[in-house]
């Protein structure tokens, strides 16, 4: 285990630009991991702020806590066990009025890389579990190996892997579960390069790295996750909220464009209407048409930055709008 939480922060002074944190207001990053960008958020609205962290990972808000006491001893810092699909319960139960600033980035924090035991590195040994909240008694990855079938196998090593030998896969790990159980990572990689062909393992990286990618999604039900929460984000924004987004996957940017986009709609009334019927209206004005990605330098020094892209939305004002209800008496977007 990692002595120290360890975790660069991915495009911090985009995401700091974007933002905008202003003394006194409320910060909620809802991917915690390591506190980087949290921590020059909270230097920005301290003293009168509120700096909120989510995380299902224990170790995580333990260390997050004590960098906040070390770096930022003035900040008020609210940390919050759970997932950000999760997010309306989360700041209900903690009585938050409003956010000002939303965060979430979607990377796997390094730390959880690095431990063994949890499964998610393709370079270690270890029990195949990859559960976020290793506390939750939820399916592994050995029991999603080892229980789904073939075709359903592929279809999320392709989709959620992006992996052309996908079908290649998933057979010989059928094949290989036949004879004894998958159980470990390095079990796992040895079914993922019998399936690889030779000439396509000398190239792209470790051969194993999209499937284990793939699997921590299914896993974690990433996909689902996401647009629940960042629909829940843009609820709790306050009128001039900005909520941030740092994608790694191409499935990824796609929901958070495709929320994005929708909130950001008016009037869907066929056009030869004299007048609106359906009383949609914008919810949020979307600050980035194309995403922001990270320049030379910052890849250069961390390559992890490499494949991030950044989307960024603006809470617009909706009091006046016919809407459904918050379960607080907040605006629905």
């Amino acid at each position: 285990m990692t002595s120290e939480y360890r975790h660069i922060p991915v495009m911090l002074d985009e995401t700091l630009a974007e933002l905008d944190p202003k003394p006194g207001e409320v910060v909620c990053d809802c991917t915690l991991g390591g506190a980087g960008h949290s921590v020059e958020l909270a230097k920005r609205i301290a003293p009168d702020g509120l700096s909120i962290g989510i995380d299902q990972d224990d170790m995580a808000l333990s260390a997050a806590a004590a960098r906040f006491d070390k770096e930022v001893p003035n900040a008020e810092f609210l940390p919050l066990k759970g997932n950000f699909r999760d997010l309306d319960a989360l700041l209900l139960k903690a009585a938050v009025p409003g956010v000002d600033c939303f965060l979430f980035d979607l990377g796997v924090s390094s730390p959880q890389l690095d431990i063994p035991e949890r499964g998610f590195s393709y370079n270690e040994d270890a029990p195949l579990d990859m559960r976020m909240d290793p506390g939750k008694d939820t399916p592994t990855a050995a029991e999603v190996i080892n229980t789904y079938n073939e075709a359903d196998l592929s279809r999320i090593i392709r989709v959620y892997g992006d992996e052309k030998f996908a079908s290649r896969i998933a057979h010989q790990i059928v094949e290989t579960r036949k004879k004894a159980p998958i159980e470990t990572t390095f079990q796992l990689v040895d079914a993922i390069k019998r399936a690889i062909p030779a000439a396509a393992r000398r190239h792209g990286g470790h051969p194993a790295r999209k499937t284990f990618q793939a699997l921590r999604i299914e896993v974690n039900h990433e996909l689902d996750a996401l647009e629940e929460g960042l629909r829940a984000a843009v609820r709790w924004a306050n009128t001039g909220g900005r909520i941030c987004v740092i994608s790694y996957h191409s499935l990824e940017d796609r929901i958070v464009k495709h929320v994005f986009s929708d909130l950001s709609q008016g009037c869907i009334c066929p056009p030869d209407l004299p007048v609106c019927v359906c009383g949609h209206v914008p919810i949020v004005e979307v600050r980035t048409k194309k995403p922001l990605v990270a320049d030379e330098a910052e890849v250069k020094a961390n390559p992890r930055a490499r494949s991030a892209l950044m989307r960024v939305a603006v809470k617009l004002d909706v009091t006046s709008a016919p809407t459904e209800v918050h379960p607080v008496a907040r605006p629905y977007a």
